[in-house]
C-alpha cells in the first residue's frame, strides 16, 4: 500500500540548511503538511519562502528541553512523520570538548528524538500508524577522532530507534534510521569534510526520495533497520 503524501502532516527538525531543507522541499511538492523546526529562523523562512510559504516554521533551540516542550505543543494534531534530521556536530579532541558541548549535542540528537516521538506516539496510534525516521551516520556505529559527542549521540539514537520499532509494530508504526550513503554537500559537510569527500559529494536532495517512500509506505520490513539513503533513492529513480 502506498499513502498519498497529500494531507500528511511532517515534522522535519533541522529544517532551516542542509538535508532537512531538501526533505521540506521535496515533501512539498508531494503536498505534505509540513511542521518546520530549526534554532535558525531566517534560514528556515528562507526555506518556507521557497516552498510557498505553506509550512508552520517553529524556532527552538531543541538543546533545550522546555523549549522543545513549547514547539511540541504548537504543532496542530496528530503527525503522521516525523523525521529527526537536527544535529550538532564540533569535532573537537576530548580533552577541548566542554560540558555545554557535549549536552547540547546530546540533548540535540537523542533528548529531542526522545520528546519528539513521545509527543507523536498517541496520534499515531490513534491513527493506525505512522514513520518515526530517524538520520543517522557512520558515526552511530563506529568511532572516529574528535567525535565523542556526535558519536555518542549517534550510537543512542540507534538503540532508540530499534526499541520503537519493537514497540510500535503492533499499532503499525515504522522506527527506522537512516545514513545518507554518500558524501552529501550541507553547511556541516563544507566545515568538516577532508578535500577527497568534498570532491564526490552529492546534493542532499537526491537522497530525498528514500523519504518519501519510507513515509508513504510504512513498510515495516524497514522498522528496526538502519537504511542507506543514497542506494533507497537509486532503488526509487531521482524523480521528486
Amino acid at each position: 500500500m502506498t499513502l498519498a503524501l497529500s494531507g500528511q502532516r511532517v515534522i522535519i527538525t533541522g529544517a532551516g540548511q542542509g538535508l532537512g531543507a531538501a526533505i521540506a522541499r521535496v515533501f512539498a511538492r508531494h503536498g505534505a503538511d509540513l511542521v518546520l523546526m530549526d534554532v535558525d529562523t531566517a534560514g528556515m523562512a528562507a526555506v518556507n519562502d521557497a516552498i510557498g510559504g505553506i509550512a508552520l516554521c517553529l524556532t527552538v533551540d531543541l538543546a533545550d528541553a522546555k523549549a522543545t516542550e513549547a514547539a511540541i505543543a504548537a504543532i496542530p494534531g496528530p503527525v503522521d512523520t516525523l523525521i529527526h534530521n537536527a544535529a550538532i556536530l564540533r569535532p573537537e579532541p576530548l580533552e577541548a570538548v566542554s560540558f555545554e558541548t557535549f549536552t547540547a549535542t546530546m540533548n540535540v540528537g537523542i533528548q529531542a528524538a526522545f520528546q519528539l516521538s513521545q509527543a507523536v506516539w498517541s496520534g499515531m496510534k490513534s491513527k493506525g500508524g505512522g514513520a518515526l525516521i530517524f538520520v543517522s551516520s557512520q558515526s552511530g556505529i563506529k568511532g572516529f577522532v574528535d567525535e565523542t559527542a556526535y558519536c555518542a549521540a549517534k550510537h543512542a539514537l540507534e538503540g532508540f530507534s530499534k526499541c520503537l520499532a519493537m514497540e510500535g509494530e503492533a499499532h503499525g508504526i515504522v522506527s527506522c534510521t537512516i545514513t545518507p550513503g554518500r558524501a552529501m554537500h550541507t553547511p556541516m559537510s563544507e566545515r568538516n569534510y577532508p578535500p577527497e569527500l568534498k570532491a564526490e559529494w552529492i546534493e542532499p536532495e537526491r537522497l530525498a526520495p528514500a523519504f518519501v517512500h519510507i513515509a508513504t509506505t510504512r513498510d515495516a520490513t524497514f522498522s528496526g533497520q538502519r537504511l542507506n539513503a543514497w542506494e533507497l533513492s537509486q532503488d526509487q529513480g531521482t524523480d521528486t
